[in-house]
């Protein structure tokens, strides 16, 4: 029997390990999987992460970037750093890009502002002027809160590109708003950049929560796993960032010679 491994792949601090590792605990218990296994980075993930990657021996390995949409470094960076796990990896798609997110946005959005026609509720994802992936998964969510919800509005925003979150005011059409951040985990973003472009000493907006601990997201990893295993016995994978070739000497990873 082919042995299986989990791997959850974060970027921050200690405090993300933490919340990454609530979340290994829960699919222990659901998955049938080997192993369950965390890894953090904070600015490199092939430097950071390639000896962790290297120790796994699962045979299979199901890696989830717990983030809420494709970047750079899950598109380049992370199956850079893959190629160095010795099994086979099934690079999955990130984990705010399941339908099971739109219930914890729309949950953490109705305990500030309960859904009413007079009120909106803001999404603000992260943005980028590169890559379409945030914007694209920022719509997908805002679409099905405005169709699964009772709020007068759902507007977005971002953090980096047009529609920006320090605009958000001026496009909001009711008195009463509550913003929801479409992040995994809290960081510096969540923490202080957006509550400041959203003034929220100003009243009218309340902040909720990231995505979190939430059990949605843990449902949401669940989910993405089966599709996987469903998929790998077809040969196929729906991502966009196979696991690529290992770096060459010339990038100071590869091997010399």
């Amino acid at each position: 029997m082919t042995t299986e491994s989990l791997l959850l792949v974060g970027r921050g601090s200690g405090a993300v390990r933490d919340l990454l590792e609530t979340h290994a605990t829960r699919l222990e218990d659901r998955l049938t999987v080997d192993s369950v296994a965390v890894t953090v980075y904070e600015h490199e993930p092939l430097r950071e992460l390639r000896k962790e990657f290297e120790a796994i021996a699962a045979e299979r390995v199901y890696a989830v970037p717990m983030c809420a949409a494709h970047t750079y470094d899950t598109l380049n960076e992370i199956p850079a750093a893959l190629s160095y796990v010795s099994g086979d990896v099934r690079y999955c798609d990130p984990v705010g890009t399941s339908p099971a997110i739109t219930d914890v946005l729309a949950e953490r959005g109705d305990a500030l502002v309960p859904e009413r026609e007079d009120a909106s509720l803001v999404l603000v994802g992260f943005g980028s002027s590169s890559k379409p992936h945030n914007r694209q998964t920022t719509d997908y969510h805002a679409d099905r809160l405005r169709e699964q919800t009772g709020y007068g509005a759902v507007v977005t925003c971002y953090l980096l590109q047009n529609p920006t979150v320090e605009c958000v005011r001026y496009n909001v059409p009711t008195e009463r708003a509550v913003a929801v951040p479409l992040f995994v985990a809290p960081s510096e973003a969540t923490e202080e950049r957006i509550p400041e472009a959203l003034e929220l000493g100003r009243g009218g907006i309340e902040y909720a929560a990231p995505l979190g601990e939430h059990p949605r997201v843990t449902d949401a990893v669940c989910g993405e796993v089966e599709r996987q295993r469903a998929l790998s016995e077809t040969g196929a994978s729906p991502t966009e960032a196979p696991v690529g070739q290992r770096p060459v000497a010339t990038d100071g990873e590869g091997p010399v010679g």
